[in-house]
Parts: C-alpha cells; sequence; structure tokens
C-alpha cells in the first residue's frame, strides 16, 4: 500500500463535514428535498463503518504494510495523548480503521453570492443550519452544485475526515482513515485533535463558532504534542509545513478583508463591485505567485488558487476568524484545556449575537466575519 501524499489542510480548505447533517437531513441531489439525500448519507456512512476494523487487528496482520503499521501505532500514541493531556473524549472515536479505496471521505459543496463572503446555508434537523453539504460520492455532489442557480459562486471540495459528533460511539465510533493516516506527524495529530473538539461543544446553527473552536484545539494540542512526543525530524518537518501555511493563511486572510471592504462599500454599485473584485482577484493571484517562489517548488496550493471564489474564501473565513477569540479564551482559563471546555460551552449556551460580543470582547482584533 502506497501511503496517501500529504494535503495541505487549511487551504485547501480541510473543512470537516458533520455526518448528522447528512444522517438527519433531508433532500436529493436535484431539488434539495427528498429521499436521495438521506439514502446516499445513510448508505454511505454504513460503507465506511462497515469497512472499519480494530487498529490493533490492522497491526497483528501480517499483510499490513509497515508504513501503514507504523502509522497506526502512531495515531493510537495521539488517540491515548489526547484523553490524558487534552481532556478530548474518551470513547469509541479513531480506534478503528478503515481504507474507503478513494482520496476523501466525503466531498463538500460551499456557495456564496456573488458579492459576498457569507455562506449560503442549509438546515436540518437537530444539527440546525450549516454552510456545506456534503456527499460521499464526488459525481453526485457536483450534480447538486450544478443545480444551485448562477447567481451564487460554488466550490466542491474533497474533505479527508468528519466528526459524528460523539453519536455514533455507540456503533463504533469514527474511525481513522486512508485520506488522511498518511499526513506528516504533526498534520495527523492535529487531524485528530480537531475531530474529537467536535465532540466537546457544537452550537447549533454556527458553523464558524464550531470549526474555528476545532481549529483553535488541533493548532493548541498540535504543539503540545509535537513538543512532548514528537522527535527531532517530526519537529523540524511540521516546522517547514507550518511556515508555508500560515504564509498562504495570512496573504488569504488579507484577501479576504480586501474583498469584504469591496462588497460592504454602499458607494460603489454592483458593477463598480465587480470590477473591484477582479481587481482584487488579480492582485491575489500575482501575490500568491510571488509568495510561490519561495517556497523551493512546493506547489501544493495551486489547486486551491486556481478555484478560489467568494465560496472558497468564505468556507476558509469559517476555520480562522474565530481562532485568536478561542486562544485567547484558553491562555484567560490558564492554559487548563477542561476549564478551556467548560468556558466554551457556556459561550455555546449563549444566543447568536451574544455569543460573537463574547468572542469579539476575547479578541477585539480578530478579523471575525461570522
Amino acid at each position: 500500500m502506497t501511503l496517501p501524499a500529504p494535503r495541505p489542510r487549511r487551504a485547501p480548505v480541510r473543512l470537516t463535514a458533520l455526518l448528522l447533517l447528512a444522517l438527519l437531513g433531508s433532500g436529493c441531489t436535484s431539488t434539495g428535498t427528498g429521499p436521495g439525500y438521506y439514502w446516499q448519507s445513510v448508505s454511505g456512512h454504513l460503507h465506511l463503518m462497515n469497512a472499519a476494523r480494530p487498529v490493533q487487528d490492522w497491526i497483528d496482520d501480517p499483510a499490513t504494510p509497515p508504513a501503514l503499521r507504523q502509522k497506526l501505532e502512531l495515531a493510537r500514541r495521539m488517540r491515548a495523548f489526547a484523553v490524558t493531556e487534552l481532556a478530548l473524549p474518551d470513547n469509541a472515536s479513531y480506534h478503528r480503521y478503515a481504507d474507503l479505496g478513494r482520496r476523501a471521505a466525503v466531498y463538500n459543496v460551499v456557495a456564496a453570492p456573488a458579492l459576498s463572503l457569507k455562506l449560503h446555508n442549509w438546515c436540518f434537523p437537530v444539527v440546525g443550519c450549516v454552510g456545506y453539504r456534503g456527499y460521499f460520492d464526488e459525481t453526485a455532489a457536483r450534480a447538486f452544485a450544478a443545480t444551485l442557480p448562477d447567481t451564487l459562486e460554488v466550490l466542491v471540495y474533497p474533505v479527508p475526515a468528519y466528526s459524528t459528533l460523539g453519536w455514533m460511539n455507540w456503533a463504533g465510533g469514527d474511525p481513522l482513515l486512508n485520506t488522511f493516516i498518511g499526513y506528516p506527524e504533526g498534520e495527523l495529530a492535529r487531524m485528530v485533535f480537531h475531530e474529537l473538539a467536535h465532540q466537546v461543544v457544537y452550537a447549533r446553527d454556527d458553523t464558524a463558532f464550531n470549526e474555528s473552536f476545532a481549529t483553535a484545539v488541533e493548532r493548541l494540542g498540535g504543539a503540545r504534542w509535537l513538543a512532548r512526543e514528537a522527535g527531532a525530524t517530526a519537529q523540524a518537518e511540521y516546522a517547514a509545513f507550518d511556515a508555508r501555511r500560515r504564509a498562504f493563511r495570512a496573504l488569504t486572510r488579507s484577501v479576504r478583508q480586501r474583498l469584504e471592504a469591496v462588497y460592504n462599500d454602499d458607494a460603489l454599485d454592483d458593477a463598480q463591485k465587480q470590477a473591484r473584485k477582479a481587481e482584487v482577484m488579480a492582485a491575489f493571484h500575482e501575490e500568491y505567485r510571488g509568495l510561490r517562489q519561495t517556497w523551493d517548488g512546493f506547489a501544493g496550493y495551486d489547486p486551491w488558487v486556481a478555484r478560489a471564489n467568494n465560496a472558497a474564501f468564505a468556507a476558509q473565513g469559517a476555520y480562522d476568524d474565530w481562532v485568536p477569540a478561542f486562544e485567547a479564551l484558553f491562555e484567560q482559563q490558564g492554559q487548563d484545556f477542561p476549564a478551556f471546555y467548560d468556558a466554551v460551552r457556556q459561550i455555546a449556551k449563549q444566543p447568536r449575537a451574544q455569543r460573537q460580543e463574547a468572542l469579539r470582547a476575547l479578541a477585539p482584533r480578530a478579523s471575525a466575519r461570522p
């Protein structure tokens, strides 16, 4: 078995697909209502669960490739670390592994208006409204995307992992997957910690809150793992990877701010906004080319840049916007994870407007745009 090549996880955006969006929702790929979407969701998840076997079985199996066995042993250590050092849930999730035979767990569809960075929402029972729609089959995702109105800019992208919010732990929990097991050590740790964080706190109808919280946990937990458990090689590999990611994130954050300034300028009519938008996007591509030249041949963000539109920038913002606030709250709680989670739960209970004000108060300079 050849382990999959590592993929950048913040851009292209690695949006977490919450499976309950599928399991408890309804809809079809053509109209947005009906049984088709529900059926593909249930059958897709059942296939994933049936493919999963206990990690120990894979490790003991002589047919398991050595590289995969090593990664599974590493992931098992990370799972234990998540409980003992990060106070993340000690349950059935990530004690099994599945090879799906494809590059992604699901494919997400996101959309945004031509002159806005506000994600289009789809609403479902129980989980409420979320800014994406997940499909287990890429063809079905693209078919649904093709039905969306021309007034929306649309993006379909692969998602390596998703969370069932802990609701499926009775059936074996969320498994490790071939879609991300080959990531470098630091990225693998962050992935596991991010998905487990979704089982700690979930705020209905607030994708930016949920994803920014999980991103904060993955960053904080990943840093702790690298400092305490990783060797010098893994630390150096991660440092190089993260330096590129931070530079790219800074660039795209700047572009989001420039686009928002254009879209919110009441002195411009729509035609003028479109012209200014084109200028911002042209500058983005030029700035990216300059940044890429400093990366010694690394081209991992090229596909994201080639497809970048309002939907892509808006989806990325859901993962970044509130992270400074959550990191500030972690410091406020004395870098104590249980206390941090309790504080986040209290904020999550507040009405959306009060929740946002609480986060702004924690990090007033954060460019939050929920």
